[in-house]
């Protein structure tokens, strides 16, 4: 199967991961017109008529530089739409969606059929996030597009096996558009992640360190700062196993290497207005990659980092052909 024409004029084979609460507009705008598919949760749009309003200034921004760069026009942009059953706002949320023909719908927490035929419907494409190869048929049989393959390693909810591991069992029968998710931050990686049969990179905890974020720079310095080293994987904050930086829980009164031992959040920890802190607000999600995070610059200027290195990368390789 041939990669969509959505995806095939990327500047950089990279899909800028929907980051919850810190992707916004600006962000999306910056990183689509660097040449990059950028993406944002529908639920960061808050409250829900605010869908509509950020789809109107991504479009409108995007419209805006492609006449103004007729010679380097804007990568589509994505909406990520959390498919599970206890999101309230999933038809509001679909039906603005349409309203705008969104060209790229990311699926998350479920696979729903309907959804994909409506996507296709309107001319878009969907992919959809999964952890493991069961997940993963699961989502073709019911019209997914491509796959996100969300390995070891990645922010917010991570898998549990390794990348070369979850690919190859994927590529053994998929051949459609495949992503690869977990800890890629260089463009070594990128390139590392086609070389293992993957279609595009899923780059996202780096964008955390950008001027566009929609983040604390308290958040955007632990980016920095940070290694593997300091990211802890727990169920406790969510109830799904993910990936979070240590100096956040710290900051919050927890100890890091004792959560396994709490059945429950303590009663610091509210949801309500209040303020209690709040695990979404309060606790950092992170993947293992951003040791290679040395600064916060913007999101364009971070692209082109990549690109250079990923250049680098392919010429290193092009210059050893016997190896």
């Amino acid at each position: 199967m041939a990669i969509p024409d959505i995806l095939s004029g990327l500047r950089l084979p990279v899909i800028a991961a929907p980051l919850f609460i810190i992707s916004n507009p600006k962000l999306v705008v910056a990183q689509c017109a660097a040449g990059v598919v950028g993406s944002f949760p529908a639920l960061n749009a808050r409250p829900a008529s605010q869908l509509d309003e950020w789809l109107h200034e991504i479009t409108g921004e995007l419209a805006a530089h492609d006449r103004d760069n007729p010679d380097r026009p804007a990568a589509p942009f994505a909406v990520n739409q959390i498919v599970h059953r206890s999101n309230d706002r999933f038809e509001a949320d679909m039906a603005v969606c349409e309203k705008w023909k969104v060209p790229i719908v990311i699926t998350s927490l479920g696979a729903r059929e309907e959804l994909n035929q409506a996507v296709h419907g309107w001319g878009g494409i969907t992919l959809h996030d999964i952890i493991d190869d069961r997940f993963a048929r699961k989502a073709v049989a019911k019209g997914a597009d491509g796959l996100i393959a969300v390995a070891a390693g990645a922010g917010g909810h991570a898998g549990h096996w390794s990348p070369f591991a979850l690919v190859q069992e994927i590529r053994s029968w998929f051949d459609g558009p495949l992503i690869l998710s977990g800890s890629i931050a260089t463009g070594s990686a990128i390139l590392a992640a086609e070389a293992m049969g993957a279609d595009l990179a899923y780059v996202g905890s780096p964008f955390i360190a950008t001027p566009e974020a929609r983040c604390s720079d308290e958040y955007r310095q632990a980016i920095v700062d940070s290694g593997a080293a300091d990211i802890v994987n727990s169920a406790l904050f969510t109830g799904i196993a993910g990936n979070y930086l240590r100096s956040s829980i710290e900051r919050s009164g927890l100890d890091p290497n004792a959560l396994d031992k709490l059945e429950s959040l303590p009663t610091e920890f509210g949801s309500d207005g209040s303020t209690k802190s709040k695990a979404w607000r309060d606790i950092w999600g992170s993947g293992q990659g951003i040791g290679a995070i040395r600064k916060v610059q913007p999101a364009g200027d971070y692209i082109a980092q990549l690109e250079r290195e990923y250049t680098e990368a392919r010429s290193r390789l092009c210059s050893n052909p016997g190896r």
